[in-house]
């Protein structure tokens, strides 16, 4: 599995309800994407970032994904570039099923 990290800085003067209200009005767009396992949203509690965090099958599923044109989309979103991270993730800890899920 991989996971990919995008963080985002919002535009001075977005407060959290903003944040919130765009991506209760995108996430829709993130259901049955191919390889994508799961995406969580963070803000940092000051507002001034936030995070998608995806969790894929694979890296080549992220990088297929991750276009010029979506990387464009979402930088004129958010009113700026975001910075990308990259991570190996060999388990995942499912707490509330009691399960462990490991890397193929």
């Amino acid at each position: 599995m991989h996971t990919v990290v995008w963080t985002f800085t919002v535009p001075a003067g977005t407060d959290k309800t903003q944040i919130v209200e765009t991506i209760r009005a995108t996430a829709h767009g993130y259901q049955g994407i191919p390889g994508l396992i799961r995406k969580y949203y963070g803000i940092a509690p000051d507002g001034a970032s936030f995070a998608g965090i995806y969790l894929w099958e694979n890296k080549a599923a992220a990088d297929a994904f991750y276009t010029p044109g979506w990387i464009a989309m979402v930088t004129k979103r958010w009113g700026s570039a975001p910075l990308r991270q990259d991570w190996e993730t060999p388990m995942v800890v499912e707490s509330a099923e009691h399960r462990l899920i490991a890397a193929e």
